[in-house]
């Protein structure tokens, strides 16, 4: 893909206030420290295109998933975006779903594309699936998911939508290993197959207590490792972080087409 040039670009210039080129997606990272399967939007290994991690410094899970007041939140993760921004990154994102509460501020703070949450799927989902199926949203804990953060990301409170924690309402206690404060391992770390095996079974529960549901949106950064393996149960369109991601990317550095007639 990256062998050539691209032989449109027969001249250079900068980029308003932009220090670094070529470069892909800019995604803000929380003050914490575990570790993330290849899938998970914290390990990077897994992307076909550039990413730029920066740390939103003193904004761990507690403060922006756990804590009611969130506003001491906002300040630095517009510090964060800004300085992505400034990098050269074509698209900000960000590692929780939960960063969708801050969707509206952040894309009002910087001047290219915003994509907060994965949540921002959902009014898509809802529309490719018709009115009479639900939309399946699978929270890492739905306790913590308010209808603030589905507002702030264009959903419409009370329409074809349901949810479902993966933590609180079904067992998977691999994710809370790595993500809780209380019940991390030391040092945070998880097994594989474990968090495979529950968290398949999580969302497989949670499809077949809804026979209309026609899509379902993974809020999780953590849960596209396994998103394959939980579309092979249910067999219905499964978007997460990583088509959130490669949407974002496409949208910024559209990609050729060669082929031949």
């Amino acid at each position: 893909m990256f062998s050539h040039r691209d032989m449109g670009i027969k001249s250079i210039k900068a980029r308003k206030d932009h220090r670094c080129y070529g470069m892909g997606l800019g995604i803000i990272i929380l003050d914490d420290v575990y570790p993330g399967f290849p899938g998970d939007v914290r390990n990077a290994s897994a992307y076909p295109f550039p990413v730029q991690y920066e740390i939103v410094e003193g904004v761990d899970i507690k403060a922006l998933v756990v804590d009611d007041d969130k506003a001491p939140c906002l300040e630095p993760i517009k510090k964060a975006a800004k300085k992505l921004e400034q990098m050269g990154c074509r698209a900000i994102a960000a590692e929780c779903g939960y960063f969708a509460y801050f969707q509206k501020e952040i894309a009002g703070h910087v001047d290219v594309p915003v994509f907060m949450s994965s949540l921002l799927q959902v009014p898509w989902a809802q529309q490719i699936v018709g009115p009479e199926k639900v939309v399946g949203i699978l929270a890492a804990e739905k306790k913590y998911l308010y209808d603030a953060h589905l507002a702030a990301v264009g959903i419409e409170i009370g329409s074809n939508y349901v949810v479902a924690g993966a933590e609180d309402d079904y067992n998977c206690p691999e994710f809370e290993h790595l993500w809780s404060q209380d019940n991390r391992t030391t040092p945070p770390g998880a097994d594989y197959e474990k968090t495979e095996h529950d968290f398949v079974a999580a969302g497989t529960a949670f499809f077949n207590s809804h026979p209309n549901m026609g899509a379902m949106v993974l809020e999780c950064t953590g849960f596209p490792p396994f998103a394959r393996a939980l579309q092979r149960e249910i067999d219905i369109p499964l978007f997460s972080w990583g088509t959130l991601l490669d949407f974002a990317f496409s949208v910024t550095v559209h990609r050729d087409y060669y082929g031949h007639i």
